[in-house]
């Protein structure tokens, strides 16, 4: 706020000072605010509860070890089975809630008919995880 002055040397100049009053009153009153709400917004409710240790009870999927050998001979975790066999077990494993896994371990020399009915008998059961299973190459 610039008051008028009569001294003529100095009438007309800008003033070079900067009101601060203005400025404190804003910060005292937003400090006040602050205080008066900064409690309201710590209410919790005290409660003392149970402490209990507890892990996940995680599923861990089953896994089918399916092997064709050469001859086509069909294997349901080392056990022969026929198509028909295969088939009926695939459709009961995937009716279970946690789909198990499948391993195919299928022979070099097998016809690949073999191996496309096997995966489409998985595939009709609902079987998606279809792994398959070989040896690393040796030098």
């Amino acid at each position: 706020m610039a008051f008028a002055s009569f001294d003529n040397k100095r009438g007309g100049g800008p003033m070079a000072e900067i009101n601060m009053v203005p400025l404190i009153d804003v910060m005292l009153v937003l400090l006040v605010i602050f205080i008066v709400t900064a409690p309201l917004l710590t209410h919790a409710v005290k409660l003392d509860l149970p402490k209990v240790s507890s892990a996940a009870n995680e599923l861990q999927p089953d896994k089918i070890e399916f092997a064709i050998d050469a001859a086509g001979q069909r294997f349901w975790n080392g056990e022969p089975v026929s198509r028909e066999d295969a088939a009926q077990r695939f459709a009961a494993e995937g009716t279970k809630s946690v789909q198990p896994e499948v391993h195919l371990r299928a022979d070099q020399n097998v016809a690949y008919r073999l191996v496309a009915e096997t995966l489409a008998d998985a595939s009709k059961a609902g079987l998606s995880k279809v792994g398959f299973v070989s040896e690393p190459e040796r030098p």
